[in-house]
């Protein structure tokens, strides 16, 4: 009986081999969705889809959306074809054979050989190539082919439309945004503080000017009570506040030669910096 088994495991070995192109297959990399924590967006699967095994996502207003790495890995691809097929395009090598492909994008935010973590903005939805309206078209590919797509280990539907929320939620806040992008180009940030595990808030400087922004690491995607203030001595304080689902801010002044207090809330936590950071 023993050796019964042992010629079945190897007849099987083999029927893998074969079927692989000589590579036995490595376990899928743990794909969650291309969107940050607790989203909920509209995947659909159709056997008309070029690929089949694609899926194509959609919320309300989402053109400009965050787009994120499914797992970890290299960026391998990032592409343009124009107004024709897959336009803006991104693809992830997670190793063993495994790639994910972002399609259609508006914009792309990571270059080739950059390693990225899962949760990482990698790019925007948008509608280029040969797209009718804004979504993003996702594939998973096992040595080139690819395969029925799995989100946190459950295989997604096909063939038809589902709701599903986003698991996304490793690779440390998940939150796409960073402080200096909420703020602007040439912003540097000079001081940050911790809101307990529900966010930070950042101060950050460019030419005499002074810009503050909280940025959310739990609910992220989903609106909560947050908020950002910055107050120049000598002058009036400046809130944003509000519910708000990635971050609070930027709340910006001039402050040359002056001064600065600065702070905010996510989660129940909240900072306030003495003046401080003169000049």
């Amino acid at each position: 009986m023993r050796r019964l088994l042992s010629l079945a495991g190897a007849a099987a070995l083999v029927s893998t081999f074969l079927l692989t192109g000589g590579n036995v297959a490595s376990a899928a990399p743990a794909f969650q969705l291309p969107f940050p924590c607790g989203q909920v967006w509209s995947g659909q699967t159709r056997t008309a889809h070029s690929p089949a095994n694609a899926i194509d996502f959609n919320r309300a207003n989402d053109d400009g959306d965050p787009v994120v790495a499914s797992a970890g890995g290299r960026v391998a691809r990032v592409e343009n074809t124009g107004s024709s097929s897959y336009g803006r395009w991104i693809e992830i090598d997670h190793g063993s054979g495994w790639r994910s492909r972002y399609a259609h994008l508006s914009a792309q935010r990571v270059s080739v050989g950059q390693q990225v973590s899962r949760g990482q903005r990698i790019g925007d939805v948008g509608t280029t190539g040969g797209s009718s309206g804004p979504h993003l078209h996702f594939e998973q590919l096992l040595n080139g082919s690819p395969q029925r797509i799995k989100f946190n280990g459950a295989t997604a539907l096909y063939w038809g439309t589902k709701n599903y929320t986003s698991q996304n939620c490793g690779g440390g806040s998940s939150n796409p945004y960073t402080p200096q992008e909420v703020c602007g180009s040439g912003y540097s940030v000079i001081n940050s503080a911790a809101l307990g595990t529900a966010g930070r808030v950042y101060l950050l400087y460019k030419s005499g000017n002074n810009c503050v922004v909280t940025i959310k690491h739990t609910s992220v995607g989903s609106a909560s009570a947050v908020s950002a203030f910055l107050e120049v001595q000598g002058g009036t304080r400046s809130t944003d506040s509000g519910s708000f689902s990635y971050y609070a801010g930027p709340v910006v002044k001039s402050a040359a030669g002056k001064c600065v207090k600065w702070g905010g809330s996510a989660g129940g936590q909240s900072f306030t910096s003495p003046f401080q950071h003169c000049g």
